[in-house]
């Protein structure tokens, strides 16, 4: 009797690994032969969607172009936007996020891929208010305004750095910058990578000198949160890439650690 309980229990737990691995976003993206990967395309250097032909350019776009080459398939991408981020890869809309900032409250739906890249967050304003705002607690001031767009990790960040100051909270595809150039905020807070993009882009907006960047965060995609098998796979792929010297070039390429 003991020999067949075991036997039992081993097939169960056989099928069970056969039915994960068939039900795997992996299989699903070998058959059809297109990787979906959901992007926002409005993240420099990141993602950045070409409006007038409907393509999109930048550091994710090339990781995901080559995930999809060493896979075998297309790649397909979804048009999405920070809110609804992570209810896309749940609802099975794409199969995979491009970069996307590791966060507990992402995590409690979705699964992430190791990381690759981190970032900081800085805060930006108008060259005309160099004197006014030096550092993060000129900011934090009530009558200031600092803008943050919907859905982001700066979203909470603005809330949490900046009690004192009014919060303008901005939905795609309004972006938060857009209310410091329009005046309509003193300031707004993105990624160091953003950040140094931004300021290339508009000459009148500058990162405020603070004395170093907030909230630390490693970046990672998105992928459905019980399918082990793809974020394996993806896992397998990010280490061997990163030591093929893969994302370095990339960083290189689209000045990710510029001043």
């Amino acid at each position: 009797m003991k020999f067949f309980k075991i036997a039992a229990a081993a097939f169960i737990v056989a099928t069970s690994a056969v039915q994960a691995n068939a039900q795997s976003a992996l299989n699903e993206i070998l058959a059809d032969g297109v990787l979906k990967v959901g992007t926002t395309g409005d993240w420099n250097p990141m993602t950045m969607r070409n409006v007038t032909t409907n393509t999109y350019e930048g550091y994710d776009i090339d990781v995901m172009t080559q995930l999809a080459a060493d896979l075998g398939v297309e790649v397909a991408f979804v048009p999405t936007d920070w809110k609804t981020l992570v209810a896309g890869v749940t609802s099975g809309q794409y199969h995979i996020t491009g970069s996307a900032s590791v966060s507990p409250a992402r995590a409690k739906a979705a699964g992430y891929s190791d990381s690759y890249f981190s970032l900081a967050t800085v805060p930006l304003t108008l060259r005309k208010n160099a004197d006014r705002f030096t550092d993060w607690d000129d900011l934090n001031v009530e009558g200031v305004s600092v803008a943050a767009t919907l859905g982001t990790t700066q979203e909470t960040q603005v809330k949490d750095y900046f009690p004192a100051a009014t919060h303008r909270i901005v939905e795609a595809p309004a972006r938060d910058f857009q209310e410091v150039l329009s005046g309509r905020a003193d300031a707004s807070i993105t990624s160091n990578v953003e950040a140094n993009k931004l300021v290339d882009q508009y000459q009148q907006l500058m990162i405020v000198p603070v004395a170093e960047g907030r909230s630390p965060t490693p970046i990672a995609m998105l992928m459905p949160q019980a399918d082990q098998v793809w974020i394996n796979y993806v896992n397998t792929w990010i280490t061997l890439k990163q030591e093929q010297g893969f994302f370095d070039e990339l960083g290189v390429k689209w000045q990710l650690l510029a001043e």
